[in-house]
């Protein structure tokens, strides 16, 4: 049994956060319909490519059906509004105003099927002064003030980092899935769908929790040194977390300092975080004698979270993701490749990624009829 399983779900989404949304969807057991243009989502030539095909598109829409629709024509566009009549759900990442000019838009389908869910997801929202300014991950990430608040627990830093990581994407899909949740509920209550805007800046803003306070208000500045991030061991550095009195006094204890807990400079939350900078250099000058496994060791024993620094690939190696079955094997054109089930286990409902990627409009004729598909092939 799947959450969502009978539900059917229209992709018309590109790039990252709409198909991260559908695809958690299609995890859920909901059919998703991926249509996409007649040269494919642009998705399809990221590397990595192994026998011209992607794993980076793979993973994204693993368990998706692929129709192709050249929504240039009215034929396709017909095409679409006959299957949004039937579905569920439609989830799209255009700029504001693409699907209104193809008559795609909540306005129309919503009409035609009243229990259609809609989900938009854009930079900036569907409506105001910067809905139509282009964005991807990177542009919102400076614009959100997610990069300068980065920087500014960068010592020394001047320049914002490079983006390679594209959290906006992420955090926005997720944010659709529980958005559209939300939304069949309602609709079993009222039998009636909705149009859900969902907004990139403001999935971005939701990361800075201290920031959107320190904002408003005047506060003591950052302490010399960050509260969070590397700590010097003997032969590297690993990341440790004192978020509390209780990781605190574990610290002092790992590092044979009970001392501390009684130093002014320490004792209290904000005189420690006052003088964290010192803190941290006399913890170092401890933590420098161990190794980074040692240290690890002593500071586990007394319950203060930490943490080597790995990359993805040892990451991946992890038996805890091992033991709970992170990862499942999808295959597509190219051979398999390994793909991340949803990060969320159900006890009575399966959670996880489809066994394989689409090829480019392998399923048109399947969920078209012939009548249909002959129309749109001509």
């Amino acid at each position: 049994m799947r959450a969502y399983a009978g539900l059917r779900v229209l992709d018309f989404t590109t790039t990252i956060a709409g198909p991260h949304c559908t695809r958690l969807l299609a995890d859920l057991g909901a059919e998703v319909v991926k249509i996409e243009p007649p040269e494919g989502d642009m998705m399809r030539s990221r590397l990595p490519l192994r026998g011209g095909a992607s794993s980076y598109f793979g993973q994204l829409n693993a368990g998706k059906k692929s129709v192709v629709l050249d929504l240039k024509t009215e034929s396709a566009v017909a095409a679409a509004r006959r299957l949004a009549a039937d579905a569920d759900i439609l989830v799209e990442n255009y700029r504001p105003g693409v699907m209104r000019r193809l008559g795609l838009d909540y306005t129309v389908l919503g009409t035609t099927n009243r229990r259609l869910i809609y989900c938009s997801i854009s930079g900036y929202g569907q409506t105001g002064p910067s809905a139509d300014m282009p964005a991807y991950a990177p542009v919102i990430h400076a614009s959100s003030g997610f990069d300068l608040t980065n920087m500014a627990y960068q010592q020394g830093r001047q320049r914002p980092d490079h983006c390679g990581v594209y959290v906006a994407d992420v955090l926005a899909g997720t944010y659709a899935l529980a958005a559209i949740g939300a939304a069949l509920h309602q609709r079993q209550a009222t039998g009636e769908g909705q149009h859900l805007d969902i907004s990139m800046l403001e999935s971005m803003l939701s990361l800075t929790l201290t920031e959107l306070q320190t904002a408003q208000f005047e506060v003591p500045p950052l302490p010399s040194r960050p509260i969070f991030g590397p700590v010097a061991t003997g032969d590297g550095y690993i990341s440790m977390a004192v978020a509390s009195e209780r990781t605190f006094c574990g610290m002092a204890a790992a590092a044979g300092r009970s001392d501390w807990l009684t130093d002014p400079r320490f004792a209290k939350y904000l005189d420690r975080r006052a003088n964290w900078g010192i803190l941290m250099d006399e913890f170092e000058a401890w933590s420098k004698t161990l190794s980074s496994a040692e240290c690890l060791l002593a500071l586990d024993r007394n319950s203060v979270p930490a943490a080597a620094y790995r990359t993805v690939r040892e990451a991946m190696a992890d038996p805890q993701l091992e033991h709970r079955g992170a990862f499942a094997e999808v295959r597509d054109a190219g051979g398999s490749f390994k793909a991340l089930n949803p990060p969320f286990r159900m006890s009575a409902s399966a959670t996880m990624v489809g066994s394989r990627a689409p090829a480019l409009g392998e399923h048109s004729r399947d969920v078209l009829a012939p009548s249909e598909q002959s129309a749109v092939d001509a």
